[in-house]
């Protein structure tokens, strides 16, 4: 399949497809059940949205699935239904608006890559996987660059400390060493999604999985961190029926996440706020915090405290904020209804 394909290819098929990439006013869709097929190119509306089966208007995102429409006199074909998403790895747009972008849609493994050159960051893991958990695909975390470091095995007993319930896989691509546990998640129909920093090796792992090279990498910088080499998301087969999607490197993601995401995450967090001796504990100063109690005694690291309640406090901003804009966008609606009912109803002259 190439990544790139002419515009001037045959015509895109019609029927269900698999989004393999979304491009301003386009998307690259293959065969839903022909993955390894040529993409081609379909373009969307004015406003880059599909329509749900629910009639509500989305941007199409990898890994969607999408029912294609033949054009008719001269017509180019184009997408007429969006399906329900199965699971989604969603992102917040901190920092701009209150709207959330799906990153990856209709996956089942959501593969955490964090280096262990430079120095993992325990609280970026925890981060990426309340977003796995989240999606409601499954998690794994892959720690690569082991070649490169002496004790790969302590510093990966100290990211599974961050990552409970999480299987970690410690990877060293040159050496081939920790693949074979990867390449077991490659069954038929899989669709899996690698998240990361910019110089986790992403596009190496990809490239290693698929057994050729599928997605470009790039050299390390002089202080250790490499340079971002995948520029947008894309759906890659790796043959025996896999997929696996790339992701460009990803410096600051912001939280969208529920209760029950944080509290797989932080499993061991949740454990010890269950004996604390109110039931509406902040966990800060009240008496008989069991949460603080922990902390201070060493059980838990104070690191992992200050991510759990970081990343509580943000998940709970976003949610206001969505909230806020739902209901903006509500009110908006009612307005709209209201004058279209009085327009039509008007005597008319």
């Amino acid at each position: 399949m190439s990544s790139d394909p002419s515009r001037d290819a045959p015509a895109a098929p019609a029927g269900a497809c698999r989004v393999v990439r979304a491009d301003r006013g386009a998307v690259l869709v293959v065969p839903a059940d022909a993955p390894e097929a040529q993409a081609h190119r379909v373009p969307l509306d004015r406003d880059g949205l599909a329509p749900t089966g629910d009639g509500v208007r989305v941007p199409p995102t990898v890994g969607d699935v999408v029912d294609v429409a033949p054009g008719h006199d001269g017509a180019p074909p184009h997408v007429s239904l969006l399906h329900e998403r199965r699971t989604a790895l969603v992102r917040d747009t901190a920092g701009r608006t209150s709207l959330a972008q799906v990153m990856a849609a209709n996956i089942d493994v959501v593969l955490v890559v964090e280096h262990l050159d430079p120095d993992p960051e325990p609280g970026r893991v925890e981060r990426l996987l309340t977003l796995a958990w989240r999606s409601g695909a499954t998690p794994v975390v892959v720690l690569t660059k082991a070649d490169l470091v002496p004790d790969p095995a302590g510093m990966a007993a100290e990211i599974a400390g961050a990552a409970l319930g999480v299987d970690v896989h410690v990877v060293s691509v040159p050496d081939g060493t920790g693949l074979d546990p990867l390449r077991a998640l490659l069954a038929p129909g899989v669709t899996l999604v690698a998240v990361g920093p910019s110089g986790a090796g992403k596009s190496t792992l990809v490239n290693a999985l698929a057994g050729r090279e599928v997605m470009a990498t790039g050299e390390r910088r002089a202080d250790g961190r490499g340079r971002h080499t995948t520029t947008h998301r894309e759906l890659v087969p790796l043959g025996g029926g896999a997929l696996l999607i790339d992701t460009p490197g990803i410096r600051g993601v912001g939280l969208v996440a529920d209760e029950d995401a944080l509290d797989a995450t932080f499993a061991d967090v949740v454990e010890l706020a269950a004996r604390c001796r109110f039931r509406d504990c902040a966990h800060a100063a009240e008496p008989g915090c069991a949460v603080r109690a922990a902390v201070e005694s060493g059980e838990l690291p104070q690191r992992r405290y200050d991510s759990w309640l970081r990343l509580a406090r943000e998940a709970a901003w976003q949610a206001r904020r969505s909230d806020a804009r739902l209901a903006a966008e509500e009110r908006a609606r009612w307005r709209r209804e209201t004058r279209a009912y009085h327009r039509d109803v008007r005597p008319r002259a």
